[in-house]
């Protein structure tokens, strides 16, 4: 039996999203049925030392043998790291990411993977310069019913793709956090579009943007509004339309995020189709089923419901994703490319546009 390939990684920042990877990260891969690649953690950087250590005993099962670091240089100068999955704020993706690809670090910067498009465009060019795989965060699309749900959607037994509705929202109290939280500062690119947004626009970019009707043209069109807090101006609740006619498919998504009420908690995105229709379960981040109705002459004729399970939260399934492609020494995944992250964040920008949505000055380093 081939042993699998094990990747090396470093943490940036310990906050709970990269808690969450962490936790799933060290869940043995025969648990998912994987055996071609594993994972194994070797440093983690934080802002002290104390607080990396602190994490490795939470988290990374108290292992002696990973390195902790008061700061996030020390990692990406390990010579024992091969890959970083990048947790900081948004804001901060762009300056960590280049300077890990400098180091000709692989790199995993979760989403939203800059603050806007121009950023990602030169951290782009800069992975093609050193030579290093550069991926964007979003787990939701290397989920086993992701999967199953594109090759549902491609199949062509529901007919084309003609719209989707899709929501994630969340009551943060905005009252009651501070204006320094990440949700409310604008200098850290607060609001529910690049917090909350990724997700709702994953599923139109999966079903709409990817489908082989579309031959892979960006949106012909990208409406939003937002409705700002008055507390800091960063969007509190926001509605965005995207089209894609331009080639053979004519279909629209109608997406929206709101940071003051709780989300929908039984469905998270409707996809409708010539011939039928599918359902996913909330959350829309992390939905284990989704129902597939068929119908004729306007009728229900047959409704099937899938329901997933495994061990662990969901996070673990990119980072099986960034190991193959490391193995095999690709720039990109075939999965989640980087023409999706543009696509992406050429929609918050047009939204954020739109909405005169502004960060304060220094904020975007490339614009």
């Amino acid at each position: 039996m081939t042993k699998p390939f094990i990747l090396r990684w470093g943490i940036i920042s310990t906050g709970r999203i990269a808690n969450c990877f962490v936790t799933d990260l060290l869940v043995d891969p025969e648990t998912r049925n994987v055996t071609d690649v594993a994972h194994k953690v070797t440093a983690v950087g934080s802002r002290s030392v104390q607080s990396a250590e602190k994490f490795i005993a939470e988290y990374a099962k108290g292992d002696q043998l990973i390195q902790a670091y008061g700061s996030y240089a020390g990692v990406f100068a390990d010579p024992n790291v091969d890959a970083v999955y990048i947790a900081t704020p948004h804001t901060l993706h762009y300056e960590n990411a280049l300077d890990a690809i400098k180091a000709k670090k692989h790199v995993l910067c979760e989403k939203p993977v800059t603050s806007n498009a121009a950023e990602l465009r030169s951290l782009l060019a800069a992975a093609k310069e050193h030579g290093v795989f550069f991926m964007e965060a979003l787990w939701t699309r290397f989920q086993p019913l992701t999967l199953e749900v594109k090759k549902i959607s491609e199949s062509g037994v529901l007919g084309a793709p003609l719209a989707l509705q899709a929501d994630l929202s969340d009551d943060f109290k905005l009252n009651e956090i501070p204006k320094t939280h990440r949700a409310l500062d604008p200098a850290l690119g607060g609001g529910a579009l690049l917090d909350l947004g990724p997700y709702p626009l994953i599923w139109a970019i999966l079903t709409l943007y990817e489908h082989p009707y579309n031959q892979g043209a960006a949106p012909s069109n990208v409406s939003g509004t937002m409705l700002k807090t008055p507390l800091t101006g960063v969007d509190c609740n926001t509605s965005f339309t995207v089209t894609f006619a331009k080639r053979k498919l004519a279909a629209q998504a109608i997406l929206s995020c709101s940071m003051n009420i709780a989300s929908n908690h039984t469905t998270g995105a409707i996809i409708r189709y010539e011939k039928g229709m599918i359902t996913i379960a909330a959350p829309l981040y992390c939905p284990k089923s989704f129902t597939v109705q068929y119908l004729e002459g306007g009728k229900v004729t047959k409704e099937e419901t899938r329901r997933f399970e495994y061990v662990g939260t969901g996070w673990h399934f990119q980072a099986d994703e960034v190991a193959r492609c490391v193995r095999d020494k690709k720039s990109e995944s075939s999965l989640w490319g980087h023409d999706k992250s543009l696509v992406e964040m050429d929609v918050f920008d047009e939204v954020r546009r739109q909405g005169n949505y502004k960060f304060p000055p220094g904020v975007e380093k490339v614009v």
